[in-house]
Parts: C-alpha cells; sequence; structure tokens
C-alpha cells in the first residue's frame, strides 16, 4: 500500500493519479474528508481505503506491515493563516508524528515543504547548503512552520531509510478548483478573463521591478508528481530539494499566456497590491535545480506556455479533474 496525506487537496490528488496511471491502486488516503468541497478530487480514482487524519497513527500501528511508502502531502497550507497553534498542530507536530512513525516502522517517506521557508530570497533560492536553512527567515507564519520541520528532521539523529522533503514553488495546474483566495494566478486570470474580459494585476511596489514584471517559479503539478513519482522509485540520497521548474516567469507572461489559451485579445490592468500583504511580497524566487539533477531526474520541466495551454483547455473549460 502506498499511503498518500492530504489526499484530496491539490498536489496530493494529482499525485493519486499519477499513482494509479503506473498501476499503482493499493492507495490509502488520508486527509479531513469532511471538507466536501475537496472531494471532487479523488472522485473516481483507485483506492485502498480512506482514513481520517486524526486516525492515521492508530490505523498505522495496525497495519505499517503493508505499507510501502508514505506521501505526506496534508497540511495547512493557507499562507495568510496567522494562528500559530493551527499551523503547530498540523504543519509542525504533525510531521514530526509522521517522521518518528516512519522511522519506527522504517518506512520511506517524502513530506512537502514550500519554497515560503526561503523567506525574501536574500540568501538565495539554493537547496545544496544546509547550514543555511536555520538563517532562512520566511515572511509568513506558514513559512516560519514549514522552516521549523525541516530544521528539526534535518536535526535528527534517528532518521527513515530514505526520505525527502520537496521545497514547493509556485504550483499551478488541475484539482485547485477548491483553494479559494490559495488557488494560483491562472485560476484566478482564467475566472476574471471568461467574466470580464479582463484581468487584474498588482502594481509593483519595488523600484526595480515595472507592474506585471514581478517574478516567480511557476512549475506545472504534472512536474511536480513526477518527481515524487521519481523519488519513491529512486529511494537513495535523502536530503530536501526544490521542486521547482528552474526558471522565473514574469506574472506578465502568464497573464498574456492566459489570454493565448483562450483565445482572447490581452486586456490587463493593474491595482494596488494589499497593504496586508505587501511588506512580505516576494518579487523573485526561481528554484535552483541542480541538486535534484545530480542524482538522477533528467525529465524536463513543462513550459509555461505549455503548461498553463494544457491546463486551460484540458482541464479549466470543460471543468476536468486531474
Amino acid at each position: 500500500m502506498i499511503v498518500v496525506t492530504g489526499a484530496a487537496g491539490f498536489i496530493a490528488s494529482c499525485l493519486v493519479s499519477r499513482l494509479n496511471a503506473a498501476n499503482f491502486n493499493d492507495v490509502v488516503v488520508v486527509d479531513n474528508f469532511s471538507v466536501e468541497k475537496k472531494l471532487p478530487n479523488i472522485q473516481g480514482k483507485q483506492l485502498r481505503e480512506y482514513v481520517d487524519r486524526n486516525e492515521f497513527f492508530d490505523w498505522l500501528d495496525k497495519n505499517h506491515a503493508q505499507v510501502e511508502f508514505i506521501f505526506h502531502l496534508g497540511a495547512r497550507t493557507d499562507t495568510t493563516e496567522q494562528d500559530h497553534a493551527v499551523l503547530d498542530l498540523l504543519n509542525l507536530n504533525y510531521s514530526k508524528q509522521m517522521w518518528q512513525a516512519c522511522v519506527r516502522y522504517q518506512l520511506p517517506l517524502v513530506y512537502a515543504s514550500s519554497a515560503a521557508t526561503y523567506g525574501d530570497g536574500m540568501l538565495g533560492y539554493s537547496d545544496t547548503e544546509d547550514a543555511l536553512f536555520p538563517l532562512y527567515r520566511p515572511l509568513n507564519p506558514y513559512g516560519e512552520s514549514k522552516n521549523d520541520f525541516d530544521n528539526w528532521a534535518l536535526a535528527q539523529e534517528e532518521k527513515p531509510y530514505f526520505w525527502a522533503g520537496l521545497k514547493f514553488f509556485n504550483v499551478y495546474g488541475p484539482n485547485e478548483y477548491h483553494k479559494g483566495r490559495m488557488a494560483s494566478v491562472i485560476f484566478h486570470a482564467f475566472h476574471q478573463i471568461q467574466q470580464s474580459g479582463s484581468m487584474t494585476l498588482f502594481k509593483s511596489h519595488h523600484p526595480d521591478y515595472t507592474d506585471g514584471g514581478q517574478m516567480r517559479d511557476f512549475v506545472y503539478v504534472k512536474d511536480v508528481v513526477d518527481v515524487c513519482f521519481f523519488l519513491m522509485q529512486h529511494r537513495k540520497d535523502s536530503g530536501i530539494y526544490n521542486l521547482g521548474s528552474g526558471e522565473a516567469r514574469t506574472f506578465l507572461d502568464l497573464a498574456l499566456n492566459t489570454f493565448n489559451a483562450l483565445g482572447r485579445t490581452a486586456d490587463i490592468r493593474f491595482k494596488d497590491t494589499p497593504e496586508d500583504i505587501r511588506d512580505k511580497y516576494q518579487y523573485f524566487t526561481q528554484a535552483e535545480m541542480g541538486k535534484l539533477k545530480s542524482i538522477g531526474y533528467s525529465q524536463p520541466f513543462t513550459r509555461l506556455e505549455d503548461g498553463i495551454a494544457d491546463y486551460v483547455q484540458h482541464y479549466l473549460l470543460p471543468g476536468r479533474y486531474y
């Protein structure tokens, strides 16, 4: 059996589809299944069992001998969350408990970290220097919770025989319908364009960037789950890895490609960045991807143009799930 936590969420549900496509059908899905808006993400998939996240560790105590691999992708992912107690419970302490269970039963583990750990990027976006990790200063409590767990994991003397933490950059793609404000800019652009024929981006409040010239490393969710699948098969070279496309692109690129995918003439407008996030806003992110490539991952990452076209035309327009 393969366990996937957060399985009704965005990235994890796409991973379940990727596993099913490779004929891994004994998938145990773990989540808070009372959040009904996420449930369409896992409908129609080949699944072995549903386990509530609060009951998972009891379940694992009884079934660990049948478990082959654990993907721990469940988390509180709202970057505007200010309740440290919630983040400590779901992102830090639950992950510690998962790690300790994987040590106890010698189970391989891949878990979700985040590029939010890098903060404003002043120390760069390199995943090769573990000594830098305690120096990062995330810009929000969500990033702090992910950085706290990365540092805790690195400090442990007892580790799973294989483990990998993945610092996700700006992931976009199908199955993010439920995420509301936290959905990708492409998702919001699509709906703005469909409703009004135009879309709005944040103005730049930084002298080095023009309006729409803010840059992010946008990575297609299908690439993300391909990396997860590779690590499940690889099972060596434990550590923390960046997971982006390796290429920063502007929000203007994103907007223009969304219009192109819809066959519409571009009409892009700008508004002030909300004050509650303005001082925490990242103007540039770009994953250094050499570490992942150095362990043998050789698949090319999807170009933004191609990823947006696939997402818009094959998923958003028909309302399909992956």
